[in-house]
């Protein structure tokens, strides 16, 4: 009779099965652990806002009735020959400005402009060619009393300008100004065909 080969299965004996189980929890633990550590690096987060910011910027703006037409004209004058003319400018923009007068473009031959006497008056009323109605400001009303050469080598710019309207910037604000011109009677022969010229420029700006 052949002898039957039989393999048993080996089990585990009790001390191995108890390695086998305590092993086992470690693991476990070292698996949980892992997942706790990635949670904790979620963060809370809040955000808050105002409404968006603006900004626009506002104007300084000056306009005058002259309508492109030059402050006087004469031709033919002589010495004694006098004249006078208003114009009123406007303070239209929406920012606080100083305003100041000077001349621009100035020009003479045969030395006409030192003998030429110019006056320059501020105030209310009136308007461009008719000074029907105007009034000197009662304080620093006179502006400028000398020759036109005197005046157009005085205040060539805004730093030396005249005046010391400050508009609001609060809505239009006008003011006028009456030019009073004079040949000097004592303007001697010389100045015979001469010719002078000036231009008046108000600039404002804000402050």
């Amino acid at each position: 009779m052949t002898a039957t080969s039989t393999t048993a299965t080996r089990r585990p004996s009790r001390r191995a099965a108890k390695i086998a189980a305590v092993l086992a929890v470690p693991a476990a633990i070292a698996v949980s652990g892992l997942v706790v550590s990635q949670a904790s690096y979620s963060a809370y987060s809040a955000t808050t806002e105002s409404p968006t910011s603006n900004w626009a910027t506002g104007t300084v703006a000056l306009s005058d009735d002259d309508r492109g037409i030059a402050e006087m004209t004469a031709s033919n004058v002589k010495p004694g020959f006098t004249g006078s003319h208003c114009i009123t400018v406007t303070s239209t923009g929406s920012l606080a400005s100083a305003v100041k007068l000077y001349a621009t473009g100035s020009a003479s031959t045969k030395g006409l402009a030192e003998h030429i006497d110019v006056t320059l008056v501020q105030g209310t009323g009136g308007s461009f060619g008719n000074c029907s109605g105007f009034t000197r400001l009662p304080t620093g009303g006179t502006l400028f009393v000398g020759t036109m050469d005197g005046f157009s080598q005085s205040h060539t710019g805004f730093a030396n300008g005249l005046g010391g309207w400050t508009p609001t910037g609060q809505g239009d604000e006008s003011r006028t100004y009456m030019v009073t011109f004079r040949v000097d009677p004592e303007a001697p022969n010389t100045t015979q065909g001469g010719t002078a010229s000036v231009g008046l420029t108000w600039e404002a700006q804000n402050s």
